[in-house]
């Protein structure tokens, strides 16, 4: 779940793992982010794991070791390995991400989400509206076009409007910026997952101006349009990501 567009992909239920080594990987990623392996617990020994996952030894330890790198666990020895606490984990990291969307992210942390996301896309299209090149113009009209197209179909539609933020990332010029693509995806992905749970039939309609005004100002350069666009964009998603921001 590392490629952008993975998040996307899930909306229609988890991906299948590629491997043995992935699937582990997933498996004991999601039980950590559900909390059913509870955070400080140590997780259940080698043979344990190896017999409940139904692989060797080599692929248990190097799928704790990808755990480890993303900072969920910590391995010790005579001791075993350790769940960290939240504030430890590569929140940056697309497979994370996609561990916490499928337990379910609580509204403390959407709302920190949305703190963050606020701030990378409004520098993104500030930025992009003054570096943007021919090319990333078009494209960024060809995702606008996909979106209006896909409004039907959740998530060929989400996908679509993933790509126009993305588009946008590698606008900016930034590479921080061009990073932080798992973060914007799976801000799409949750404001697409509330409409779908509140039955909403068309997913482009509600922000199709307000898309097309950000795009308007991306190509002509008007990065004050451009930024007054995305913060309607976000003042909408902010309704469907922390539903207090209703009120």
């Amino acid at each position: 779940m590392s490629e952008p567009g993975s998040l996307v992909r899930a909306l229609s239920g988890r991906q299948t793992a590629r491997n043995y080594h992935s699937y582990v990987i997933a498996e004991v990623g999601l039980g950590i982010a559900s909390g059913r392996f509870a955070v400080g617990t140590i997780l259940p020994n080698d043979a344990e794991m190896m017999d409940s996952y139904g692989v060797s030894r080599t692929v248990l330890r190097e799928a704790l070791k990808t755990l480890e790198a993303k900072g969920l666990v910590e391995a010790r020895a005579k001791v075993g390995t350790r769940v960290l606490p939240r504030s430890r984990w590569n929140l940056f990291d697309r497979s994370v991400l996609g561990w916490i969307q499928d337990a379910g992210p609580d509204a403390a942390f959407l709302a920190s989400f949305t703190e963050l996301r606020d701030s990378i896309e409004m520098q993104t299209a500030t930025l992009a509206a003054s570096r943007r090149t021919a090319e990333q113009v078009r494209m960024l009209h060809y995702w606008l076009n996909q979106r209006a197209a896909m409004t039907t179909f959740a998530e060929p539609f989400a996908l679509a409007e993933f790509e126009f933020h993305r588009t946008l990332c590698e606008a900016s010029q930034n590479p921080f910026l061009r990073a932080t693509s798992g973060l914007v995806e799976f801000g799409v992905v949750q404001t697409t997952l509330a409409r779908m749970r509140a039955g909403v039939s068309d997913f482009a309609a509600e922000k199709a101006s307000h898309y097309k005004a950000l795009a308007d100002g991306i190509t002509a350069g008007d990065a004050s349009l451009a930024a007054r666009a995305m913060g309607d964009i976000l003042s909408q998603d902010h309704v469907w990501t922390v539903p207090s921001a209703a009120g």
